[in-house]
């Protein structure tokens, strides 16, 4: 409850006491909050000290307390922290390794994670977390949630993202991707039941194709921490691994819905999430993996869901060549190398074949399915008139804030003139890449 003795509260509490207190109600959903015909404002206000903890050591990524502010309405005593992964850093750290990222912050702007229920149980129209991202190296600012909504346009389960405008201590700090935490509001928001094992960047069997030990699948879990029974996924695991080739399609369309498999390659493939998990990495020349993405265990039927994630790089490699660190060189159901792994971009990063993961590379046989999907989704989706109008309403929306950032911080932000250039050789790639 909030206080009304004044005398005793900071010039910041009293500030925020001229408020009103949200409370949660049963309409607050977060449809509101990632409504694609809104540009929403958030507000976040935050101790000097505090703010410092954060801006001297945002790899930490510890949370710290602060308050929000959306649409006059107060929520205080959320955590807040800075969050991002090596590419996220990149120019805006004071460490000089790019892959090692330390030091204080540079830029105007690092991606935002604030927690909701860090002191207690409360939600945010329906949500526990809010995460809003910086965009840093996406000129044209379209990447992540043009991405996001090809996957959900094509009734693949992904996150929901929008833009918003982010104030810190009443002061003007940029425009991020509003884009939809992917946890249990989450997924019962997704998925029938809504009550199954999230897993985090944990492939269900390892790059030799045999399953990882019981505890990895525990550290992966994202929520049922307290049940940690991750029994089913393992047994999924196992089925693959002991699956020779004759059976192993059987096996796989048992737990993983074809269709919905092929979906989900087919729209990474064609808005070239080159970062995702269809990109194995090494180092040297072992130890593959891949990364970004969720998976979901239905909590009842042995059924389980691949759901994308970290779309920022998305489009990167889309035409031109731009981004050879995570570039993928094979199409997806090809092998080269003989499953070896292989140089390419950075000089000690290797890659490996996705097709020689043996989920992966069992929906190879299903490539005239695959081009039937690709040939929907380019009718119905991703085709130059429904590209451009989205990008059209869209920039419409945050116009005036690309302005505002670039008024605000300079040369540190990008001008209106080479924004629009960015958002035009975006359209352009998309052409080019459909021709």
């Amino acid at each position: 409850m909030i206080s009304c003795n004044k005398d005793n509260l900071s010039e910041s509490d009293q500030f925020l006491n001229a408020f009103e207190q949200y409370i949660a109600l049963e309409n607050h959903t977060p449809d509101y909050i990632y409504n694609q015909n809104k540009l929403h404002l958030f507000d976040v206000y935050i101790s000097d000290e505090n703010l410092k903890i954060l801006d001297d050591n945002p790899t930490a990524e510890n949370y710290v307390e602060g308050s929000l502010v959306f649409e006059n309405r107060v929520i205080k005593k959320v955590g807040i922290r800075y969050k991002g992964s090596i590419v996220a850093w990149v120019g805006c750290l004071s460490g000089t390794d790019v892959f090692n990222p330390s030091g204080y912050k540079t830029c105007p702007k690092l991606s935002l994670k604030i927690k909701i229920n860090w002191s207690n149980n409360d939600k945010f129209y329906g949500l526990k977390k809010l995460q809003f991202h910086s965009q840093n190296l996406d000129k044209s600012k379209m990447h992540e949630r043009l991405g996001y909504s090809m996957y959900r346009a094509f009734n693949v389960a992904a996150p929901r993202s929008n833009h918003a405008i982010i104030y810190i201590n009443g002061e003007y700090n940029g425009i991020y991707a509003n884009t939809e935490h992917i946890d249990g509001p989450f997924i019962k928001n997704q998925f029938n039941d809504g009550k199954g094992n999230l897993y985090k960047e944990i492939w269900p069997v390892n790059d030799d194709g045999n399953p990882h030990q019981q505890a990895d699948y525990v550290n992966a879990l994202k929520n049922n921490e307290e049940l940690a029974n991750v029994s089913k996924i393992m047994r999924f695991a196992n089925e693959v691994s002991s699956a020779d080739e004759s059976i192993l399609n059987q096996v796989i369309n048992k737990w993983i819905d074809k269709d919905q498999f092929l979906k989900t390659i087919v729209v990474d493939r064609r808005i070239v999430h080159d970062d995702g998990f269809l990109h194995w990495y090494g180092s040297p020349f072992s130890n593959f993996s891949n990364h970004n993405y969720f998976w979901y265990k239905n909590s009842s039927a042995d059924k389980i869901q691949m759901i994308p994630w970290d779309l920022d790089n998305a489009f990167d490699n889309l035409y031109y060549t731009k981004n050879p660190v995570i570039k993928i060189v094979d199409k997806w159901n090809k092998i080269s190398n003989d499953c070896e792994g292989y140089f390419y971009g950075a000089g000690f990063i290797t890659q490996k074949s996705a097709a020689c993961d043996k989920i992966i590379g069992s929906y190879a046989s299903y490539v005239d399915l695959y081009n039937n999907l690709d040939q929907v989704f380019k009718e119905d989706y991703f085709n130059l008139n429904t590209v451009n109008k989205l990008l059209f309403e869209w920039s419409a929306q945050i116009e005036n804030s690309v302005l505002q950032a670039y008024n605000k911080f300079g040369n540190q932000e990008i001008n209106l003139s080479e924004w629009k250039n960015e958002v035009e050789a975006l359209k352009n790639d998309i052409e080019l890449s459909l021709n």
